[in-house]
């Protein structure tokens, strides 16, 4: 007998971000005969009624819940999403009996804390494609499935958690993207998902890819990433993201990928963007990146002051920024340089350098994003708990109170900045239009927060296509309508 697992979306976030983890997962489970129904409460006009609709009219094995972020990570705004989910995941529970599953890249983060919070008992740290088929199997014959890979699970002593089962991505599959209304999203939010690789070797003393993703990068074969292209591309799907940490780390497996678009004629029918570090990134680069449809680049670079990105870890230099800059220019991609500021050792001098620099790269597009959101697993939460109780600590904001496992939204912001920070930065823009900057809350400008963007949603309607960042830089020049 067939087996069958609900998955649920239950990021409402408009613009609608495409679930491709669970586009992903139906995928691996009907390869091995588990049929996978997806419950999108994204595209529900009542997320309530299309629960208890569900409910009314199937029963099943078990229900996947993926929990793509614990909060905005946005000092500005700090909104914390774990209480909406414990909503959902309360209404799930109240509807079935069937064992529900917690997984995705903000619940590996701190699992343990999820669920306790929510009430439940199981979860999936990692990759869930063979790890969530194997527990529902093994589920439904009433076997012992404590030893499933990226389990977290609860017994009479408490929590216990498996180490992750990274899966291997050089086999050439080819996602069949059939279970999620990728059309419906393209036609929402502006752009569809892919990933070419999972993983990230960086040591970025904030980041949490490594948790959720594994230290190792571990890529796919170029001719299965264009062929997933290319059956997107024939759901009329013509504007891409890729979802990889850094999409040209290796260098080497970018390159290929893009040759492989090349090659397929993609570049002439499909526009993509990526996330990319900005090395190593030199004109050639730039010019193949182009050639194979890349309509634009968001580089992380955090800071343009070479002590401020030794102490988060980066492993280039300013001089760097500024040859990636010239590569760009040279080649006409456009791109953003996306900072990260008010971390340790963050001045208002180096600030100053930071803003003078950016504006003398130009990149088409700079985010400026005060505070620096610190998650259990990283250095920084390191450096936090270290230094003693979190009330006691100037350099924090946020949930200091009762949160020593870092599980409410709580931010670092450099003492040393001083209490006017806000205003100096915006005294440092100076109105330049090019820098999408992130306020604290009282002063109201929240253009760079994509969660509930009027103005986003609103140019999506209008026929604008592409990463949030370029939409936006679009709108405000009055540029191309598609």
């Amino acid at each position: 007998m067939t087996q069958r697992i609900l998955l649920v979306n239950p990021n409402r976030m408009k613009p609608p971000v495409t679930p491709i983890a669970l586009d992903y997962l139906a995928h691996a489970l009907a390869n091995r005969g588990i049929q996978a129904d997806v419950l999108d409460l994204c595209l529900s006009q009542d997320w309530k009624t299309a629960i208890d609709d569900y409910f009314a009219h199937s029963r099943v094995a078990a229900v996947g819940v993926t929990l793509r972020n614990i909060d905005d990570t946005t000092f500005a705004s700090r909104e914390f999403f774990l209480p909406g989910f414990k909503e959902v995941a309360d209404r799930l529970g109240s509807k079935t009996d069937a064992p529900i599953v917690v997984g995705g890249s903000g619940f590996s983060i701190m699992p343990e804390d999820v669920l306790g919070y929510c009430g439940l008992d199981l979860g999936i740290v990692g990759d869930g494609e063979d790890s969530l088929s194997s527990l529902v199997q093994k589920l439904a014959a009433g076997e012992d499935y404590t030893s499933v890979p990226g389990l977290v699970y609860r017994d009479a002593a408490g929590f216990r958690r498996n180490a992750p089962g990274w899966r291997g991505l050089d086999g050439g599959e080819v996602p069949a993207r059939s279970a999620v209304d990728n059309r419906r999203y393209f036609a929402e939010g502006g752009m569809g998902s892919i990933e070419s690789k999972r993983g990230c070797s960086g040591a970025c003393i904030y980041c949490v890819d490594a948790q959720s993703k594994g230290r190792r990068s571990r890529c796919r074969s170029p001719q299965s990433v264009v062929a997933e292209m290319e059956a997107l591309l024939g759901q009329g799907i013509d504007c891409l993201h890729f979802c990889d940490a850094e999409f040209n780390l290796p260098a080497s497996h970018a390159d290929d990928v893009c040759r492989e678009m090349i090659r397929k004629g993609l570049g002439e029918k499909l526009g993509w963007y990526a996330y990319a570090s900005p090395a190593p990134f030199d004109g050639d680069t730039a010019a193949l990146y182009r050639k194979a449809g890349c309509r634009g680049i968001n580089f992380g670079v955090d800071s343009a002051d070479d002590e401020v990105l030794r102490i988060l870890g980066r492993d280039f230099d300013v001089q760097g920024l500024r040859h990636t800059a010239a590569a760009c220019h040279e080649q006409g991609l456009v791109f953003m340089y996306d900072l990260l500021l008010g971390g340790p050792g963050e001045t208002k001098e180096s600030l100053s350098k930071t803003i003078h620099a950016l504006k003398q790269m130009s990149p088409d597009r700079v985010g400026a994003a005060l505070g620096i959101r610190v998650f259990p697993g990283t250095r920084l939460a390191e450096l936090v708990l270290q230094s003693g109780p979190l009330e006691s600590n100037s350099n924090l904001h946020g949930a200091v109170a009762d949160n020593e496992r870092l599980f409410s939204p709580l931010f670092y912001l450099s003492a040393e900045l001083g209490d006017d920070v806000p205003q100096y930065l915006e005294k440092l823009i100076d109105s330049d239009q090019r820098f999408l900057f992130m306020k604290p809350p009282q002063a109201g400008d929240m253009n760079y927060n994509y969660n509930d963007n009027r103005c986003l949603v609103e140019a999506i309607r209008q026929g604008y296509r592409g990463a949030f960042w370029d939409i936006l830089r679009r709108v405000s020049e009055r540029g191309d309508a598609g």
